[in-house]
């Protein structure tokens, strides 16, 4: 039993690690580590999508607005259904494809994330974004 559930959580890790690799580099690539019911969320920016054409175009949106654009990862752990990844964003933010963005464009972002990602069948079935964002000088 507990070597199942260890292959679970270690299955959640890999299709988050996939995500987070893909999602700026080939948003069409992380489509399909998403439930076809997926939720994508941040509620600091009122950002509710769900479905997966939406998540893409926002994808393309959002990092079609980034530059020079530096993770920072600070800590990821899982369990059978859930991953939780926390990390530090820095970038510029460049155009304005970014929803709802907080800091106008020209501003250097430093930007602390929280992804819950809710696990269903080795997918992601819901991913909400918690951001802290801080203008950088």
């Amino acid at each position: 039993m507990q070597s199942a559930v260890s292959d679970i959580i270690a299955h959640n890790l890999a299709i988050v690690q996939k995500h987070m690799e893909g999602e700026a580099q080939d948003p069409a690539s992380v489509m399909a580590l998403y439930t076809d019911d997926v939720v994508l969320e941040s509620p600091l920016r009122g950002l509710h999508l769900t479905d997966k054409a939406a998540i893409e175009a926002n994808y393309l949106a959002m990092f079609g607005a980034m530059s020079d654009i530096e993770i920072v990862p600070l800590d990821r752990f899982a369990t059978e259904t859930r991953v939780v990844d926390d990390c530090i964003v820095r970038f510029s933010l460049s155009g304005e494809g970014f929803y709802r963005a907080p800091l106008p464009v020209g501003s250097r972002v430093e930007l602390r994330l929280v992804h819950v990602f809710q696990m269903r069948d080795g997918l992601i079935a819901r991913e909400t974004v918690h951001e802290a964002w801080k203008a950088l000088a």
